[in-house]
């Protein structure tokens, strides 16, 4: 396997359609797109660590907008190539299913996409950069567009050796070339978890972030790490390597009632699933199935088990390495290579069998938590029954409170969960009630996170929304008899409404995924405002609605003549966001006059410390301040300043300076420095946009709704339900699992975890309703 050159590189051809059409690549041209660009190239670093040849793999995001993919590999092949007369490093870079994962001797199993990586990111890249340490010699070639810009150059000596992508997104094909650091240190995150003895070093040069991911404890690590709940059962790891199937599984049960499953395919997530967890939960079923019946009381033991019964509170990681594995999806979403199933079932099986003879307190421990789960299964079985409808269509059966439509086609149909009576007394009066349903919510629903099932249906709340949705709930959940295909929730703009909303969602998730996932829910979006002035009256839908409303008005008041309308209101509402953010960092720091002063002349900040203390000093006693006392030293500067308000503590340090109020204050600010300012001749900016302001509500009547139930039936159907005017916003999961943590984080029953997060995160909040 040393012997790794040209003759190693297999050729299928063809990259002229990768440009043409290249979601049928990376699955689209969207962020997953861009993300997927750098994750072939970190793909091919991880195959040659997988082939024992690369320990250290560096991705490294610059400020000019490129990626850069680092490894300490043997490098590619460099010599020439015989079929194509070209250095095979060229032909891998320029050439459609060109690369050492055809020949089954060069790398035994491999990740990347269906063998095109490399070459379609080549293809994708408005410019991309190659170096090669091979042979004591280092090469260099340049791409764009996917077309050679330059020989392969030697253009140095090195005792090293490996390979360096550097690739800059085509913005002609992109929807957007802005990388998200998050989304790319979870996935690093994950490679290093299933490759324990690589180290992936993530630098982002944009905001000077770096971190290191490196977990010898391998995927075991990996399942505690994922665990955020009290430990039923602790861990458990096995592996085994069968012919070419490499197979690692780890395992461990906590408290909860939900699932926690990742699946991998040569370090591909599999989000879909596929064969290799078919067999996994196959074999792991089994195992228990078999304890208890073996070790269960007779009681216990004609208590029925299900597969979903024994997946409660199971986090488990499966990761198998396949030789050509088959895949269904162009993006490897589900394995369907069918050996692998039952090779994997053998293995978990048989692994558990013996796992348990050797450790009887946590086989107990595991076969209480599913029995506990089938006795609550066939509780909520109960519960259910008294909430299934005979017949879908009949309305004998249906809750007390709702107000149904009379189209029976789910397509065309839609059903509002309103807030309160008061709120649902009006949506009754003013929905049309052809195609619109409304089910008033009385209070907060039930908690779910912290809940079983059989719990969650003795709710009345909840069993008349599953009653009204006819679609069932669990494993009798039936997509086809869902009555509507709008769920609408519609909860008061304030922080209870956000609540209830927050709860509803919770719900929906955990069980009743399928309606979210099938783009059924969503969230109404009622209007915080209305206006009136003479026989004009409009709506508005937020703060910032009304602002630039006020602004068009009002615009009349002032004189302009260097600057066109447009571009006049425009530059108006940049002042306009620049002065709420100025109030939102108000509400945080003291002297808000002082703050503004830094932001807008942003060089005196990097004063040094005394310096800055005497410039801000002068500045606070010209504008009639009187400081009371001062403390300066490196970190700081503080002032005791008498103000009309009473005293105030001026702080003057990184925490002000960091805070994303004042980094996006900058940045709005640097936007209106970016228009010519001298149009407002020497006059505030603020002060001018709150001129305008008066003029506009001058003879006008603004009126903040607190709830739905201030609205009349007329306003409420003019403003939220009519479909014409209305805004809704659809509910879609980009990331089940990232969803999933989200919910415990904050539903759960976990005081400490959601503390920390507050703690760390008190700084960010922008709009604090209290």
């Amino acid at each position: 396997m040393n012997n790794y050159g040209a003759e190693n590189i297999k050729v299928l051809k063809g990259l002229e359609a990768v440009r043409k059409r290249p979601g049928m690549y990376i699955g689209d041209t969207n962020i997953n797109g861009l993300h997927h660009m750098i994750y072939e190239a970190v793909d091919n670093s991880i195959d040659e660590a997988m082939a024992g040849y690369c320990d250290t793999i560096h991705v490294e995001l610059t400020q000019e907008g490129s990626a850069i993919i680092t490894d300490n590999g043997r490098g590619i092949p460099t010599d020439l190539h015989e079929g194509e007369n070209l250095p095979a490093a060229t032909v891998v870079l320029t050439v459609l299913h060109a690369g050492g994962k055809f020949d089954k001797d060069t790398y035994k199993v491999s990740g990347g996409l269906h063998g095109v990586g490399i070459s379609v990111v080549n293809a994708l890249s408005e410019k991309l950069v190659m170096q090669i340490k091979r042979g004591g010699e280092e090469f260099r070639q340049e791409f764009s567009k996917g077309i050679p810009q330059t020989p392969l150059d030697v253009i140095g000596k090195t005792r090293k050796t490996g390979t360096m992508i550097e690739f800059w997104p085509d913005q002609t094909i992109f929807e957007t070339v802005d990388f998200d650091y998050e989304v790319l240190s979870k996935r690093f995150r994950e490679l290093a978890y299933l490759n324990p003895k690589i180290k992936i070093v993530f630098k982002d040069g944009r905001v000077g972030k770096e971190e290191t991911f490196h977990f010898e404890g391998g995927i075991e690590q990996f399942v505690t790490d994922l665990n955020k709940k009290e430990i039923v059962a602790k861990p458990v790891y096995f592996s085994e390597r069968i012919e070419d199937l490499e197979i690692d599984i780890a395992l461990m049960y906590n408290s909860t009632y939900s699932e926690t499953l990742l699946s991998f395919v040569n370090n591909i997530k599999t989000p879909d699933g596929g064969t290799h967890e078919a067999g996994f939960r196959a074999g792991l079923t089994r195992a228990i199935v078999n304890y208890i019946s073996n070790n269960a009381n007779q009681r216990e033991k004609d208590t029925k088990i299900t597969g979903d019964d024994i997946r409660e509170g199971l986090i488990a990681v499966v990761s198998v390495k396949v030789p050509e594995p088959q895949f269904e999806g162009q993006t490897k979403g589900k394995l369907g290579s069918s050996y692998v199933k039952p090779l994997t079932q053998k293995l978990a099986y048989e692994q558990l069998v013996k796992y348990f003879e050797e450790n009887p307190i946590e086989a107990k421990a595991i076969m209480g938590k599913a029995l506990a789960a089938a006795r609550g299964r066939e509780a909520a079985k109960k519960a259910r029954d008294l909430t299934r409808r005979k017949d879908s269509m009949s309305v004998g059966t249906l809750p007390g409170k709702l107000a149904d439509c009379q189209s029976k086609d789910p397509s065309n149909s839609e059903i509002y969960l309103v807030e309160g009576d008061s709120a649902g007394g009006s949506a009754k009066q003013g929905r049309d009630r052809v195609f619109q349903a409304i089910l008033p919510l009385k209070g907060k629903i039930l908690n779910v996170e912290k809940s079983r099932l059989d719990k969650i249906l003795k709710s009345d709340e909840i069993k008349n929304m599953i009653t009204a949705l006819g679609c069932g709930i669990g494993d009798e959940f039936e997509e086809e008899r869902l009555r509507y295909h709008k769920v609408i929730i519609m909860t008061d703009a304030d922080v209870d409404g956000s609540h209830i909303q927050t709860l509803l969602l919770t719900f929906f998730f955990r069980f009743l995924n399928p309606v979210i996932e099938n783009g059924y829910v969503y969230l109404a979006q009622p209007p915080l405002y209305r206006f009136k002035k003479g026989k004009k009256e409009i709506y508005l839908k937020d703060e910032k609605a009304l602002n630039d409303y006020l602004i068009e008005m009002g615009i009349e008041a002032i004189e302009f003549e260097t600057i066109g309308l447009k571009d006049m209101m425009e530059y108006l509402k940049i002042i306009s966001a620049y002065r709420n953010i100025l109030k939102e960092l108000e509400k945080r720091f003291s002297v808000i006059g002082a703050v503004r002063h830094m932001i807008e002349n942003p060089d005196i900040v990097a004063l040094p410390t005394p310096k800055l203390y005497e410039t801000m000093k002068a500045y606070l006693e010209n504008e009639g301040y009187n400081i009371l006392n001062s403390m300066v030293n490196e970190e700081e500067i503080r002032l005791y300043i008498q103000t009309n308000d009473g005293l105030e503590e001026l702080v003057i340090n990184d925490t002000l300076f960091t805070s994303p109020l004042y980094e996006e204050a900058l940045y709005i600010y640097d936007k209106m420095k970016e228009r010519d300012m001298s149009i407002f001749k020497g006059e505030d900016p603020i002060e001018v946009l709150n001129r305008v302001e008066r003029h506009a509500k001058k003879g006008a009547y603004i009126q903040r709704y607190k709830g739905l139930g201030e609205m009349n039936p007329e306003q409420l159907w003019e403003t939220t339900m009519n479909p014409e005017n209305r805004r809704l916003l659809r509910v879609t999961i980009d990331d089940a699992l990232s969803a999933s943590d989200t919910f415990s984080l904050f539903m759960g029953d976990e005081v400490e975890p959601r503390r920390k997060y507050i703690q760390d995160h008190a700084k960010d909040v922008k709009h604090l309703d209290v």
